[in-house]
Protein backbone atom coordinates (compact mmCIF):
# COMPACT_ATOMS: atom_id res chain seq x y z
CA UNK A 1 0.00 0.00 0.00
CA UNK A 2 1.37 3.39 -0.98
CA UNK A 3 0.61 6.55 0.99
CA UNK A 4 0.80 9.90 -0.72
CA UNK A 5 2.23 12.58 1.52
CA UNK A 6 -0.11 15.55 1.93
CA UNK A 7 1.81 18.82 2.11
CA UNK A 8 0.75 21.04 4.99
CA UNK A 9 1.70 24.71 4.81
CA UNK A 10 1.43 27.43 7.41
CA UNK A 11 -0.82 30.43 6.80
CA UNK A 12 -2.09 33.40 8.80
CA UNK A 13 -4.39 36.37 8.25
CA UNK A 14 -3.25 39.95 8.78
CA UNK A 15 -3.50 43.57 7.81
CA UNK A 16 -0.20 44.29 6.06
CA UNK A 17 1.01 47.87 6.28
CA UNK A 18 1.50 49.79 3.06
CA UNK A 19 3.35 52.83 1.81
CA UNK A 20 5.30 55.11 4.12
CA UNK A 21 4.16 53.35 7.33
CA UNK A 22 5.32 50.02 5.93
CA UNK A 23 8.70 51.55 5.03
CA UNK A 24 9.13 53.10 8.50
CA UNK A 25 8.26 49.86 10.31
CA UNK A 26 10.49 47.77 8.05
CA UNK A 27 13.36 50.26 8.56
CA UNK A 28 13.08 49.80 12.32
CA UNK A 29 13.19 46.01 11.96
CA UNK A 30 16.21 46.28 9.63
CA UNK A 31 17.99 48.61 12.06
CA UNK A 32 17.42 46.14 14.91
CA UNK A 33 18.91 43.43 12.74
CA UNK A 34 21.95 45.46 11.71
CA UNK A 35 22.72 46.85 15.18
CA UNK A 36 21.64 43.95 17.39
CA UNK A 37 21.38 40.86 15.17
CA UNK A 38 17.61 40.57 15.70
CA UNK A 39 16.18 38.90 12.62
CA UNK A 40 12.97 37.18 13.84
CA UNK A 41 10.67 40.01 12.79
CA UNK A 42 12.25 40.16 9.32
CA UNK A 43 10.54 36.87 8.39
CA UNK A 44 7.23 38.65 7.77
CA UNK A 45 6.14 42.03 6.37
CA UNK A 46 5.05 44.65 8.93
CA UNK A 47 1.51 43.65 9.86
CA UNK A 48 -1.32 43.42 12.40
CA UNK A 49 -2.26 39.79 12.97
CA UNK A 50 -5.98 39.01 12.68
CA UNK A 51 -5.73 35.20 12.90
CA UNK A 52 -2.71 33.38 14.27
CA UNK A 53 -0.74 30.96 12.07
CA UNK A 54 -2.46 27.69 11.23
CA UNK A 55 -1.68 24.65 9.09
CA UNK A 56 -3.65 23.91 5.94
CA UNK A 57 -3.25 21.40 3.13
CA UNK A 58 -1.62 23.25 0.28
CA UNK A 59 -3.70 21.30 -2.22
CA UNK A 60 -6.80 22.89 -0.64
CA UNK A 61 -5.45 26.45 -0.78
CA UNK A 62 -8.10 27.41 -3.36
CA UNK A 63 -10.82 26.57 -0.80
CA UNK A 64 -9.10 28.80 1.75
CA UNK A 65 -8.91 31.67 -0.73
CA UNK A 66 -12.50 31.24 -1.86
CA UNK A 67 -13.75 31.27 1.72
CA UNK A 68 -12.04 34.57 2.49
CA UNK A 69 -13.15 36.08 -0.82
CA UNK A 70 -16.72 35.48 0.42
CA UNK A 71 -16.02 37.42 3.63
CA UNK A 72 -17.20 41.03 3.75
CA UNK A 73 -17.10 43.13 6.90
CA UNK A 74 -18.22 46.55 5.79
CA UNK A 75 -16.29 49.57 4.65
CA UNK A 76 -12.65 50.69 4.97
CA UNK A 77 -11.59 52.29 8.26
CA UNK A 78 -8.58 54.03 9.84
CA UNK A 79 -6.20 52.87 12.54
CA UNK A 80 -4.08 55.38 14.46
CA UNK A 81 -0.58 54.16 15.35
CA UNK A 82 0.62 55.47 18.69
CA UNK A 83 4.23 55.04 19.84
CA UNK A 84 5.68 51.78 21.19
CA UNK A 85 4.71 49.24 23.81
CA UNK A 86 5.91 45.81 24.89
CA UNK A 87 5.05 42.37 26.17
CA UNK A 88 7.76 42.18 28.80
CA UNK A 89 10.38 40.69 28.55
CA UNK A 90 10.46 39.48 24.93
CA UNK A 91 8.42 41.64 22.52
CA UNK A 92 8.62 45.28 21.43
CA UNK A 93 5.95 46.59 19.09
CA UNK A 94 4.35 49.63 17.51
CA UNK A 95 1.16 50.30 19.44
CA UNK A 96 -2.13 51.74 18.24
CA UNK A 97 -5.17 53.50 19.59
CA UNK A 98 -8.11 51.22 20.22
CA UNK A 99 -10.34 50.82 17.17
CA UNK A 100 -13.74 49.24 17.72
CA UNK A 101 -13.97 48.65 13.95
CA UNK A 102 -10.71 46.65 14.05
CA UNK A 103 -12.00 44.56 16.97
CA UNK A 104 -15.24 43.92 15.07
CA UNK A 105 -13.29 42.88 11.95
CA UNK A 106 -11.22 40.49 14.05
CA UNK A 107 -14.31 39.01 15.68
CA UNK A 108 -16.18 38.59 12.37
CA UNK A 109 -13.11 36.97 10.75
CA UNK A 110 -12.68 34.57 13.68
CA UNK A 111 -16.33 33.49 13.41
CA UNK A 112 -16.06 33.15 9.63
CA UNK A 113 -12.86 31.06 9.87
CA UNK A 114 -14.33 28.84 12.60
CA UNK A 115 -17.72 28.22 10.97
CA UNK A 116 -16.58 27.93 7.34
CA UNK A 117 -13.16 26.29 7.75
CA UNK A 118 -13.06 24.86 11.27
CA UNK A 119 -10.11 27.12 12.18
CA UNK A 120 -9.72 28.06 15.81
CA UNK A 121 -7.82 30.99 17.21
CA UNK A 122 -7.17 29.42 20.65
CA UNK A 123 -4.28 31.65 21.65
CA UNK A 124 -6.44 34.74 21.37
CA UNK A 125 -9.25 33.01 23.26
CA UNK A 126 -6.88 32.78 26.23
CA UNK A 127 -5.06 36.11 25.92
CA UNK A 128 -7.57 38.27 24.10
CA UNK A 129 -7.01 40.25 20.91
CA UNK A 130 -4.25 42.83 21.32
CA UNK A 131 -3.53 44.38 17.89
CA UNK A 132 0.05 45.57 17.37
CA UNK A 133 2.94 45.63 14.88
CA UNK A 134 5.87 43.59 16.16
CA UNK A 135 9.36 44.95 15.54
CA UNK A 136 11.34 42.62 17.86
CA UNK A 137 10.40 39.28 19.43
CA UNK A 138 11.44 35.59 19.36
CA UNK A 139 15.23 36.19 19.25
CA UNK A 140 15.10 39.15 21.68
CA UNK A 141 16.64 37.95 24.96
CA UNK A 142 15.87 39.52 28.36
CA UNK A 143 19.07 41.60 28.81
CA UNK A 144 18.78 43.03 25.28
CA UNK A 145 15.04 43.58 25.76
CA UNK A 146 15.61 45.90 28.73
CA UNK A 147 18.36 47.78 26.89
CA UNK A 148 16.15 48.31 23.82
CA UNK A 149 12.99 48.99 25.79
CA UNK A 150 14.70 51.90 27.57
CA UNK A 151 15.14 53.44 24.09
CA UNK A 152 11.73 52.60 22.59
CA UNK A 153 9.68 53.43 25.70
CA UNK A 154 10.32 57.15 25.11
CA UNK A 155 10.47 57.13 21.30
CA UNK A 156 7.55 58.44 19.24
CA UNK A 157 5.88 56.66 16.34
CA UNK A 158 2.69 58.07 14.90
CA UNK A 159 0.72 57.60 11.74
CA UNK A 160 -2.64 56.69 10.32
CA UNK A 161 -3.35 53.51 8.39
CA UNK A 162 -6.34 53.29 6.06
CA UNK A 163 -7.49 49.66 6.16
CA UNK A 164 -9.07 48.63 2.86
CA UNK A 165 -7.98 45.00 2.76
CA UNK A 166 -6.57 42.09 4.73
CA UNK A 167 -4.16 39.44 3.53
CA UNK A 168 -3.64 35.70 3.64
CA UNK A 169 0.06 35.06 4.20
CA UNK A 170 1.84 31.79 3.49
CA UNK A 171 5.14 30.58 4.89
CA UNK A 172 7.67 29.75 2.21
CA UNK A 173 11.26 30.62 3.18
CA UNK A 174 9.61 33.64 4.82
CA UNK A 175 5.99 34.83 5.20
CA UNK A 176 4.69 36.12 1.87
CA UNK A 177 1.34 37.53 0.83
CA UNK A 178 -0.61 34.76 -0.84
CA UNK A 179 -3.74 36.83 -1.59
CA UNK A 180 -5.31 40.16 -0.61
CA UNK A 181 -9.02 40.50 0.15
CA UNK A 182 -11.13 43.67 0.19
CA UNK A 183 -12.79 44.54 3.48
Amino acid sequence: MCFERVMQKKYFIAIVLEGELFERAEALKQELFELHGLKGSLRSPAHITLHRPFEWKEEKEAQLIETFEDFKSGKPFSIELNNFACFEPRVIYIDMKRSETLFELHNQLAIHARTRLGLLNEMEDMRGFHPHITIAFRDLKKPKFYELWSRFSTQKFEGSLEVKQFSLLKLESRWEICRNFNI
